[in-house]
């Protein structure tokens, strides 16, 4: 059986004016997507799937160009919905960020609550991952979800302590157990 190989997007240009989800990759983001998509970590992948925003489909479109692939698109591998507060500068966003996972049951100021992210990811990669047949298979998402993915099939708590320590990172799982091999690993 192949890899699950779980990846978030590298750095983005963070435009307050523009929605979030509308967000594309930096230059140093596209620098090191292309140099993880020449990488070992995802040379035997025979399928990519990726989040509707928009800097998740310049990563997959990076990995699947590089790969020779195409690539599927489904909202629901999206980041934890925080519209209700749109941008936040960066020391406001962490502090929100630690509340939302230090309180997984509660809403923070109307965002999804990281039980209910955890639980809408877990039934897309569920979906996905028992229809894939073959080789290693990539889902390029966010962070906080990637995060909440790796709490549930490493049977940890949702806890920040296992939230990446930046952006563009990726961890590997076993596709047939979803048993997480690593923590978050930063993309090369």
């Amino acid at each position: 059986m192949g890899k699950l190989i779980i990846v978030s997007h590298p750095e983005v240009v963070i435009d307050p004016g523009t929605e979030i989800t509308d967000w594309g990759l930096s230059e140093i983001g596209r620098r090191r997507a292309t140099a993880f998509a020449q990488s070992d970590v995802v040379a035997a992948t025979r399928a990519i799937w990726s989040s509707t925003e928009a800097k998740a489909v310049e990563t997959a479109d990076i990995l699947a160009a590089a790969l020779d692939l195409s690539f599927t698109t489904e909202a629901a591998l999206g980041e934890n919905d925080r519209s209700a507060t749109g941008f936040l500068p960066r020391d406001q966003f962490e502090l929100a960020a630690d509340a939302f996972f230090a309180n997984p049951k509660i809403s923070y100021q109307g965002w999804e609550t990281a039980v209910a992210a955890q639980a809408r990811i877990r039934r897309s990669v569920g979906s996905i991952v028992g229809a894939h047949d073959h080789g290693d298979l990539v889902i390029v998402t966010h962070g906080a979800v990637g995060t909440l993915l790796w709490c549930h099939y490493a049977g940890a708590p949702i806890d920040r302590k296992f939230d990446q320590p930046g952006q563009g990172h990726y961890w590997i799982a076993d596709l047939e157990t979803l048993k997480p091999e690593c923590g978050w690993r930063a993309l090369k």
